[in-house]
């Protein structure tokens, strides 16, 4: 099979979609499928070759095509910058298509649906439903298949006439042989500068997503309850932006909890094995907001699970689809108090520490980019 896999992304990123855009071609390739994954040529402050960037296996071409790209310019003509360099590098990939040979096309970008017109077998992989959905409901149903990464935007689709057959759900997933790293926290911690007789509390990932906040405030509201009873507690928070970072220092200087709390920049993704391992417990207190209850499959989540440490979670429908009481403590979100009695449990049972980080560690092992595309694979074989 070959398969054309279209991003409109700047390569390599530090967002996370560049991650699972990546292990997923990786994971194609490694299942005989010949990849091609086509990218704009963008302005790129990060300058690293990206299968390096990644540690990704070089099993599939990249291939870069022109573009305007006037996102840098984004202070000053707004939105108009990502509708000029989406159109542009739009009208190169639809240019170059005509002249290739693909058994399908796979994107998650809804711009190039109407490759549908050049007779093309696309498959759209959806993150979040279409707002305007009546302008690509028309491709939509002539796409050959849908993938969706929770139940609840399957379940969208579905109202919106398209047939249940067209549709598979495959949430992200992770390499677990990446994360097959030794357990040497002590080592890990002075490797990050993080203190040694301290029981620490670790975020990892993006401060932000689509310019929402995902819960940090709440999480340094919760420490500081937690600060007030245990004495050996500390808190590490990884990833930016910068602008995000400066504004939770803040809070944590308002809190007088700032020298307890520790800030990183966002880490290359190969170090963040050995950044989880060096953590006690694992959160994620999103907000409750539309986006993250019921679209997003978010990537940390599977790293968490296979770092091999508990999962303090908001208790959102999307994490349900992942999450349960046997494998992490969930919690009710916006709410720094019981975010504080969640994390409590988990220092004051080390039996329940123990219990629900193995059977994480067992429930990831259904959640990998090779099941995930050996699944997508078998759906696609069905449909050409």
């Amino acid at each position: 099979m070959k398969l054309i896999y279209i991003a409109n992304i700047r390569l390599p990123t530090e967002k996370a979609h560049g991650i699972q855009i990546m292990k997923m071609c990786e994971a194609f390739a490694r299942e005989e499928v010949k990849v091609e994954l086509i990218v704009p040529r963008r302005f790129n402050f990060i300058k690293e070759d990206p299968f390096e960037y990644y540690g990704v296996e070089r099993n599939f071409k990249i291939k870069k095509l022109p573009c305007l790209d006037l996102i840098p310019l984004e202070k000053i003509l707004g939105r108009l910058a990502f509708w000029i360099e989406a159109a542009t590098f739009s009208f190169f990939v639809w240019f170059y298509l005509i002249f290739r040979k693909s058994d399908i096309i796979y994107t998650r970008d809804k711009f190039f649906l109407p490759s549908l017109f050049f007779g093309k077998k696309l498959i759209y992989e959806v993150h979040t439903f279409p707002k305007k959905y009546f302008l690509y409901s028309s491709y939509l149903k002539k796409t050959k298949g849908i993938i969706v990464i929770t139940e609840k935007l399957k379940n969208l689709f579905l109202k919106q006439g398209v047939t249940q057959n067209k549709i598979l759900v495959a949430p992200d997933g992770v390499d677990l042989q990446m994360f097959n790293v030794e357990e040497k926290k002590e080592e890990y911690r002075k490797e990050f500068n993080l203190p040694q007789n301290k029981k620490i509390i670790g975020y990892v990932g993006r401060l932000e997503t689509m310019e929402k906040e995902k819960g940090i405030d709440t999480l340094i509201k919760a420490f500081r309850i937690l600060s007030e009873k245990f004495n050996n507690l500390f808190l590490c928070i990884v990833g930016g932006p910068k602008e995000r970072i400066i504004e939770y220092e803040n809070l944590a200087r308002q809190m007088k909890i700032k020298e307890k709390v520790k800030f990183l920049d966002q880490v290359r993704h190969a170090l963040i094995p050995k950044l989880l391992k060096s953590f006690d417990i694992l959160v994620m207190p999103y907000p409750w907001t539309e986006h993250y209850a019921f679209y997003m499959s978010p990537l940390k989540l599977f790293e968490y699970m296979a770092s091999k440490r508990p999962i303090i979670a908001s208790d959102l429908p999307s994490i349900r689809e992942i999450l349960n009481e046997n494998n992490a403590i969930l919690v009710k979100p916006d709410n720094p108090g019981v975010l504080a009695q969640g994390i409590k449990k988990v220092l004051q049972d080390p039996e329940l520490f123990v219990k629900i980080s193995n059977q994480a560690f067992k429930d990831v092992q259904n959640y990998t980019w090779r099941r995930r595309t050996e699944k997508i694979i078998k759906f696609i074989n069905l449909k050409l």
